[in-house]
């Protein structure tokens, strides 16, 4: 693991991580609700300034760099077999890659009809009819009670693989919360890839995403929604990372959060 912004991200590159999750899915081997994310320069800022949130992040199996800053910071500081292990690819390898498996996976997140549409598209795509279940969660925070009730739907399931499709850091903190009462082998938090691969969202093109610049291309997209978080997000990613290259960080998050 190598630290980005003080959050340990995975670095031993995508295919390994492919082939981690499902070896760990044996059926010999305990399921022990390991929580996975895929994190971004989003994450990694709102860690950075929110103690709670980075927690969450540090209390995860792995974070894996969702996005190519990361990664540059990472092979910066040494990791050189470190390589992006986006959202919606590790998903879709992870898909291609357990089809023919006793892999289980249930699908929680998106809007009313995502998920089901989401079951349907990864059989015709990638092959894989291993989808135990689906949920939407509503837009509110939900209960104790109600996750309790969610994590005994997963549980009948048989799922090994929850993934789970909303936002940074929401999703996240769902995950944390499910793993206190769910049976599986992982959690994995993947952002907009339940929208990507039912199409109901365009994916910038592969030479944007290598130069990082899907932030401009989804940008575009929806700048109503993402500008704020855009003009936010990309140049205090960057000197935050400046800072630390500079002058490596030994406070906790706390205190360099009060000094920025």
């Amino acid at each position: 693991m190598t630290k980005v912004l003080q959050v340990k991200l995975y670095d031993a590159g995508l295919p390994s991580a492919v082939q981690d999750i499902i070896g760990q899915c044996d059926p010999v081997l305990p399921k022990q609700n390991k929580c996975i994310s895929a994190t971004g320069a989003h994450g990694l800022v709102t860690a950075f300034k929110e103690p709670e949130f980075k927690a969450t992040l540090d209390s995860f199996y792995w974070n894996l760099p969702d996005g190519m800053p990361g990664v540059w910071v990472g092979k910066m500081k040494g990791a050189k077999q470190m390589t992006r292990c986006y959202g919606p690819d590790f998903f879709k390898f992870v898909m291609e890659s357990s089809a023919d498996k006793s892999v289980k996976h249930f699908f929680c997140g998106g809007q009313e009809g995502v998920a089901d549409e989401l079951k349907k598209a990864v059989g015709r795509k990638f092959g894989n009819y291993q989808i135990s279940g689906t949920y939407c969660p509503p837009f509110r925070e939900l209960t104790d009670g109600e996750f309790q009730e969610l994590a005994e739907t997963i549980n009948r399931s048989g799922a090994n693989i929850v993934w789970i499709g909303l936002s940074t850091p929401k999703q996240e903190r769902f995950a944390r919360r499910l793993a206190q009462w769910v049976n599986v082998n992982f959690i994995v938090t993947v952002g907009a890839a339940f929208d990507f691969h039912t199409d109901r969202v365009a994916q910038a093109p592969s030479w944007m995403q290598r130069m990082s610049l899907e932030w401009l291309f989804r940008l575009m997209a929806e700048p109503k929604r993402l500008y704020k978080r855009y003009l936010e997000i990309v140049p205090l990613f960057i000197l935050l990372n400046i800072k630390e290259l500079i002058s490596p960080v030994k406070q906790s998050t706390a205190s360099a959060n009060q000094q920025v």
